[in-house]
């Protein structure tokens, strides 16, 4: 890809109103740009990280024996009205009537699962059932002020699961939370699986996946002995004041729930059982946000000069800086090989075009000047402070490994 062909380029300064790391890099570096509060769309740099988050979380869906799908965003009120949460989580929800008809933009999609899953589930043969979709979530967000960490409207994946028994939803859960796990650590993040409450969707509780950061705003809690973190809200009074338990601030990149069979009997969905019985299933619902999780990368992977993003979701694997008419050359010979390189072919300074590398953040930058001899480029590591001198050849083999 040529920079000079590229929509949007960097701007100097990010909007006076954003606090948020992650929205002043991102919308410097080109990667968002912003509506309203809550609000952002996904330009070309953003949306190639994105999709290789999705990549990443659907080949791990895929492992524990889910199927993708999609589901609508625009929702009946007589479904959500089946678990009584078009009351009692009005607040989250963007609610509206058309033509005397009252619907709902989907804030979650447990309701419209089951709806789904009591069409087509008749016996247990049927079961277990795990099915996953990438779609867009809306929620009233009071502090839509984090940038894409706290969004109105944002891109999410939610996986969900039925079973016949408590025990063979356990034993997903448990595979869910694994697979998470490395989800996450392909991202180069380090996440904690912290005890929750459940919020607007479940009476008990349930488990989040934390990363530590100083910008974070949620509180975790940890001693010694204990298997998961905490959050603050399953604290006990005696726990908040203990002087041994360590306690981090932290960003949610994710959770996990059980629900049992409550919203199946709500919504009577239901099965035959080997002996002729009718049973409800066991429902559980599991998900990570998309667009959040470009914002967190954000938050986590940046330096004073701007984002450093990780290898595996880096919207291009090389910035090639061109100071000579040696680079086009450079360039062909990179994409003959399959690399993916993002091209600086525009007429500016070279301190212009070291900046924005800098602030873009793709890991490799090779900078092709008349300076070097015998077909050298310099090539340098984001994250690092050397470069050195190599050739296309060596820089090749060294990206292919």
């Amino acid at each position: 890809m040529r920079y000079s062909a590229l929509f949007p380029k960097t701007i100097k300064e990010a909007p006076s109103e954003e606090v948020a790391t992650n929205a002043k890099l991102l919308l410097r570096a080109g990667f968002i740009d912003k509506l309203m509060a809550g609000s952002y769309s996904l330009l070309p740099l953003g949306r190639l990280v994105e999709r290789k988050i999705e990549q990443i979380i659907r080949e791990e869906m895929d492992q524990t024996g889910a199927q993708e799908i999609l589901m609508p965003l625009l929702h009946p009120k007589s479904v959500w009205n089946e678990t009584g949460r078009w009351e009692t989580a009005a607040e989250v929800m963007y609610q509206f009537g058309k033509d005397d008809k009252e619907y709902a933009l989907s804030f979650t999609h447990e309701e419209i699962l089951l709806d789904l899953a009591r069409k087509h589930l008749q016996t247990y043969r049927d079961f277990p059932v795990k099915l996953y979709h990438f779609s867009t979530k809306f929620r009233n967000e009071l502090r839509a002020k984090s940038g894409i960490l706290r969004g109105r409207e944002f891109l999410m994946k939610d996986l969900y699961s039925l079973h016949t028994t408590q025990e063979d939803l356990d034993k997903y859960y448990w595979e869910v939370k694994d697979a998470y796990l490395r989800v996450f650590k392909r991202l180069g993040l380090d996440a904690k699986v912290a005890e929750a409450g459940g919020g607007v969707f479940t009476d008990s509780n349930t488990h989040e996946f934390q990363v530590l950061s100083t910008s974070g705003e949620d509180t975790i809690y940890f001693k010694e002995g204990w298997e998961y973190w905490k959050n603050k809200e399953v604290m006990t009074e005696e726990e908040l004041n203990d002087s041994s338990i360590r306690s981090e601030a932290a960003i949610e990149v994710g959770n996990i729930f059980r629900f049992g069979t409550v919203y199946s009997e709500k919504m009577d969905v239901n099965f035959t059982d080997k002996d002729g019985n009718k049973k409800y299933p066991y429902f559980g619902s599991y998900g990570i946000g998309l667009t959040r999780m470009v914002g967190v990368l954000a938050e986590v992977f940046n330096d004073e000069k701007g984002l450093i993003w990780p290898e595996s979701v880096a919207p291009f694997q090389v910035h090639l800086v061109g100071l000579s008419e040696r680079a086009q050359n450079v360039y062909e010979k990179l994409q003959e090989n399959g690399i993916d390189v993002l091209f600086d072919d525009r007429d500016v300074s070279a301190g212009q075009k070291f900046s924005d590398a800098d602030l873009i953040g793709i890991p490799t930058r090779i900078v092709v000047s008349d300076r070097q001899e015998n077909d050298q480029v310099e090539v340098k590591k984001r994250n690092e402070n050397d470069s050195k001198n190599a050739s296309i050849e060596e820089i090749v083999s060294s990206l292919k490994s």
